[in-house]
């Protein structure tokens, strides 16, 4: 037991041979014999080429796109599809593209860099489309929201794994597994925090007990680089490493230390978290968080989105609005901001916590209430405690807010903002909606995860008997 979680003498090193990168080759035509060669008809939802084999049967193919011949090999068999990969691009797209990243397709990170980025944002407006489509319900114009940086991310999680030759290895997991991918850079990381991938893969070589670090999260602000070390046990030796480490790059350090349920211990003193926020003709707000909060990881598109939902709702002093799943102020500040009378509810104790000292050193009066709106009896006693609002905004997790549009059909509010990171339960909620008499005027799909299958969807919704 004496060596747990400490470095093990290296093993002889033995060959292993690396996944091979496609081939493009010439074009050419698959043959009807040939069941492998198979021609993709359209992109699903989570960004695979759609194509069917000579038998009928369902092919979804990472890395695929629409009209090319590819030659696929099967590595999930089910009853009514197969789950594939490309081997050969026998006839390319003329929107596929080379990914800059040298980790694409082995790193599970990002999915659509093979797509033209013109093409990854138009692929994302038709799956809204198509969602609604299906709840019978077609949609106008949609507004693009996006940023051209491809260095967006100011948050990511890395993981650390040891291998069997004692070596640690530091990266993303591959796609629809917990094996670990070595990564040497990130694109889609803003740049302050690539700049720390390659010192981390040199500390990590020098820690006496590298198999007791989890994972470490990076976070940059606008002002500070956070390190963040997920540590099962703790190690004096290590620590000093840390410190030192911290200290050379001038970064903010914290551990999470333990196994059940880890303590988050600072190195110093702990650093202020402050997130700016711009509001459109308005002084810049600052907003304090703690790690463990949500925080958008595109800086520069939430930004839009705020803007947006302001534009949206035109705030007038003599306007009452509730935020529902507000964070930690987010967009009930911008709101407050411009004129309007604001009820934030959120989940989290302590983020209400810290939404009010947001509210309270921004000058700002937003009144706020802990509520566990997942629970449908809870949302009705709030809809009809607080439901004469003008107007509501709702920024709900993945699963989505169906309690709450349900309670908001039999209790009309004048207009309701959805902000959506899951398009399906977006669909399926405003279904709610429009069939009790709403009208989606507004609709802007954001490209918060570029190269990603992944999305923002903003909805502005109005009540025909509340105007």
């Amino acid at each position: 037991m004496a060596m747990l979680g400490k470095r093990r003498p290296p093993r002889p090193a033995s060959g292993h041979s690396g996944l091979a990168r496609q081939q493009t080759a010439k074009p050419s035509t698959p043959s009807a014999q040939d069941a492998s060669a198979l021609v993709v008809e359209r992109l699903a939802h989570d960004g695979r080429g759609v194509a069917h084999t000579a038998a009928g049967k369902t092919v979804f193919i990472d890395q695929a796109l629409p009209d090319e011949h590819v030659e696929v090999a099967v590595h999930l068999t089910r009853k009514r599809y197969d789950e594939a990969h490309v081997k050969q691009v026998l006839s390319p797209s003329e929107k596929r593209v080379s990914p800059p990243c040298p980790h694409f397709s082995h790193c599970g990170g990002c999915d659509l860099q093979h797509l033209a980025m013109d093409s990854q944002r138009a692929h994302k407006e038709d799956v809204v489309r198509d969602l609604f489509a299906r709840q019978g319900i077609t949609l106008g114009g949609v507004e693009s929201l996006y940023s051209e940086a491809q260095g967006y991310r100011r948050r990511a999680r890395l993981g650390v794994k040891v291998d069997g030759d004692g070596h640690p290895r530091l990266g993303f997991r591959a796609a629809h597994s917990h094996r670990l991918v070595d990564i040497e850079s990130c694109l889609v990381l803003v740049e302050p925090l690539q700049a720390l991938i390659t010192p981390l893969r040199g500390l990590l070589d020098t820690l006496e007990a590298p198999r007791q670090v989890g994972h470490i999260e990076l976070l940059a602000t606008d002002t500070q680089r956070v390190v963040l070390v997920r540590q099962l046990k703790a190690n004096v030796a290590d620590a000093e490493r840390w410190q030192a480490f911290a200290d050379q790059y001038q970064l903010a350090l914290g551990t999470w230390l333990g196994r059940e349920s880890p303590e988050l211990h600072w190195h110093g003193a702990p650093p202020a978290l402050e997130e700016r926020l711009a509001i459109p003709g308005g002084t810049p707000l600052t907003l304090t968080f703690a790690p463990g909060d949500f925080l958008q990881v595109n800086a520069e598109v939430n930004q839009q989105m705020v803007a947006t939902v302001v534009d949206w709702l035109t705030p007038t002093p003599d306007q009452r609005l509730m935020d529902l799943f507000a964070g930690i102020g987010n967009f009930s500040l911008p709101l407050a901001a411009a004129g309007a009378d604001v009820h934030a509810v959120e989940g989290s104790p302590s983020m209400v916590a810290r939404l009010a000292r947001n509210a309270e050193r921004n000058q700002l009066s937003v009144s706020g209430q802990q509520l566990d709106l997942s629970d449908p009896a809870t949302v009705a006693t709030l809809l009809r405690d607080e439901g004469d609002r003008d107007a509501l905004v709702l920024d709900p997790p993945r699963s989505g807010a169906e309690a709450i549009c349900q309670g908001l059909a039999r209790r009309p509010v004048a207009k309701v903002v959805y902000i959506s990171c899951d398009p399906a339960t977006l669909a399926r909620d405003a279904a709610h909606l429009v069939h009790a008499g709403y009208r989606i005027t507004q609709v802007a799909v954001a490209d918060m995860f570029m190269h990603t299958a992944h999305m923002e969807t903003l909805m502005l919704f109005e009540h025909t008997g509340c105007e």
